[in-house]
């Protein structure tokens, strides 16, 4: 009798990468060295097993993208869903100061994107699609299933292979975001950036071989809270998660049927919402938290066990979109992909500690980490980051983060309309939509400098030549 075995193969190959990456890393010198996380390391293992296996054992690396676009919605389900005890002592900076940089970082991408685009239109490459330059926002920080879903419609405007390239500049965010990161944390050590008691701890060697020695007492990870005849404490806890990302489906099923009956433009928007999936999860994640705690129902929930839920799902989530990177494609546009990702890149390497640590008071390098990850390779790559530093998201980065996720939301849903103009520009031989693409992007730019200079105060502009900034925080 046949079953459907190709989920149960993939999440399998998985779980053997993951296990031979955690072994490499308690024997391999530079791994140690560099803290790279065993999922980063997975995920190079998996990769040429599912660009030159895979067809021959009837499995596909879009199998690892689903993986991807679900535990993406998961891990943050299970963050929101915590306890908050570790959002008590949140200033308001850590909400804002995040959201103004993720704002920025997305109007900037796009400026520069568009910008380089039009130039190579100008120069060298007179028939390159004039959205291109969108892809950088869209791969680096919104993730491959919206680059994909995207490039996909692109198609329909004549730009064959569009949504094979938006896969490739997501893989080349969350390469910059992986090998970027783990310099940044090494370097930020080495730097001071980070407090003594952060670098402190990773310089254990427990810490380093990814272990706890067996001669100290190791933490507990997660309490029961029901009684297991009745129910296991593992079963409550997944449950809950798995009913809330059911209910953000069902949700996000009734705002799309209301979006399609009002036109084409509500049927765009409503295509581009199903990339935004985890934003949904967060947001009803918040609503059904809200409904446990009036009822006092909230104890019934672990903290620690819905960390290791969110934590095995970054593990699992890392590991598949770094296998799912396709090799092939990369050979196609290479050369704008080379010049607008190559510049891009360097821009968010740069600029994020420079803003990162002139706009935040506590938790300047935990919040520079996950910000660098999420605006290059996704939300999951900056969780990753984050975990090298609060392994067990004690800090408030995390959560302030999630609730960062929806405030950017309602924010950027100008640039998501506005997301196939250049494309339009196009099929309707109106070049100006192009430049109204362009200037909408630059306003996301001016705007968030204003309110970042508002928050910074006085340190906005202090030693503009260093990357990171000297001076004593304040309070927050």
């Amino acid at each position: 009798m046949d079953f459907y075995w190709t989920f149960f193969v993939d999440i399998g190959l998985v779980s053997v990468a993951l296990l031979g990456a955690t072994y490499l890393r308690t024997r391999i010198h530079v791994l140690q060295k560099y803290l790279i996380p065993n999922a980063i390391t997975a995920g190079f293992l998996l990769l040429p097993l599912y660009n030159y296996a895979a067809p021959q054992l009837e499995l596909s690396a879009d199998n690892l993208g689903e993986l991807v676009y679900h535990l993406m919605s998961i891990s943050f389900i299970a963050i929101t869903l915590r306890a908050s005890e570790s959002t008590m002592n949140r200033g308001t900076r850590g909400i804002s100061g995040t959201t103004v940089s993720v704002v920025f970082q997305y109007g900037a991408q796009g400026f520069l994107g568009l910008l380089l685009t039009w130039a190579l239109m100008n120069t060298i490459m007179p028939d390159l699609f004039p959205a291109f330059g969108f892809f950088v926002p869209l791969g680096f920080a919104l993730g491959p299933g919206q680059a994909f879903a995207i490039g996909r419609g692109w198609e329909a405007f004549g730009f064959i292979g569009a949504g094979s390239v938006g896969l490739t500049f997501a893989a080349i965010g969350f390469l910059l975001a992986s090998f970027g990161g783990v310099f940044m944390v090494n370097y930020g050590y080495r730097k001071g950036w980070a407090d003594r008691n952060t670098a402190k701890a990773t310089e254990r060697p427990d810490h380093r071989k990814g272990f706890y020695s067996r001669a100290h007492e190791r933490p507990v990870g997660s309490r029961l809270t029901s009684v297991s005849e009745a129910i296991d404490t593992m079963s409550l806890n997944i449950g809950m998660i798995f009913a809330t990302y059911l209910l953000s489906y069902l949700v996000l099923r009734g705002i799309t049927s209301a979006l399609i009956a009002t036109g084409e433009l509500g049927a765009d928007l409503a295509v581009n919402l199903w990339g935004l999936n985890f934003v949904f999860a967060v947001i009803t994640a918040m609503f059904v938290k809200r409904i446990l705690l009036a009822f006092g129902w909230h104890d019934a929930l672990d903290s620690g066990m819905l960390t290791r839920v969110a934590g095995g799902s970054v593990d699992i989530m890392v590991a598949s979109a770094v296998g799912a990177i396709s090799l092939v494609v990369v050979m196609q546009y290479w050369l704008p992909i080379l010049i607008v990702s190559a510049t891009v890149g360097v821009f968010v390497l740069v600029s994020v500690p420079w803003m990162a640590s002139r706009l935040f008071h506590t938790y300047r390098f935990h919040r520079t980490l996950i910000i660098f990850g999420g605006m290059t390779g996704t939300l999951p790559t900056g969780l990753a980051l984050l975990r090298m530093v609060d392994p067990d998201f004690e800090t408030p980065v995390a959560s302030d983060y999630v609730f960062t996720s929806a405030v950017v939301f309602a924010l950027v849903i100008p640039l998501i309309l506005a997301i196939n103009l250049p494309a339009y520009s196009v099929s309707r031989g109106e070049p100006g939509l192009f430049l109204a693409a362009l200037t909408l992007v630059a306003g996301y730019v001016v705007a968030a400098g204003i309110a970042y200079r508002i928050l910074a105060g006085k340190r906005a502009f202090g030693t503009p030549s260093s990357i990171w900034y000297r001076g004593r925080p304040e309070v927050d």
